[in-house]
């Protein structure tokens, strides 16, 4: 087996099989900070797994779809399980959009919360894709370090995500 396809089995393993997870999302602000420079911005969400995708519900209007128009590259962390990540966001749109079906049925068992906090009639509540580039796995605190590159499937030589 590669390191590549261990690495994978093993994320897939902690976050994937309809896992609910929490993961940091950061954006880079719409608004420069006070020196002019792009600002990042970081927030917590819960995400669903799945073939190197993460998927999040969430609002058109949000801070977080917004920026990802602006600039669809954002970065990822999921705190205790050492795993960063960067990659790019897309607006799925609608979730009861027909093509959103089979996710939105996943994300539904995986969120046991979700009828409660998500108004679909509203057409803004929309599923984000954040679709993995390049990522670190670290295995208990650097006995082994998967560096993958999610687009061309191969482990990098070097020392973790740019």
């Amino acid at each position: 087996m590669t390191l590549y396809k261990e690495g994978i089995l093993l994320i897939e393993e902690k976050f994937g099989k309809g896992k609910d997870n929490l993961i940091s999302l950061a954006t880079i602000a719409c608004e420069p900070g006070s020196k002019g420079t792009p600002r990042p911005v970081v927030r917590d969400v819960d995400a669903y797994y799945e073939a190197g995708v993460f998927y999040v519900c969430t609002h058109e209007n949000s801070n977080k779809i917004k920026q990802i128009q602006q600039n669809p590259e954002v970065s990822i962390a999921i705190c205790g399980e050492w795993f960063t990540a960067n990659g790019i966001g897309e607006n799925l749109g609608w979730v009861l959009d027909p093509k959103n079906a089979e996710l939105r049925e996943k994300i539904r068992k995986a969120f046991v919360w979700y009828d409660e906090v998500n108004n679909e009639k509203d057409q803004g509540c929309c599923f984000l894709a954040i679709h993995l580039t390049q990522g670190t796995l670290n295995i208990n605190h650097w006995e082994k370090l998967y560096h993958l590159d999610f687009i061309e499937k191969i482990t990098l030589d070097r020392n973790g995500i740019r």
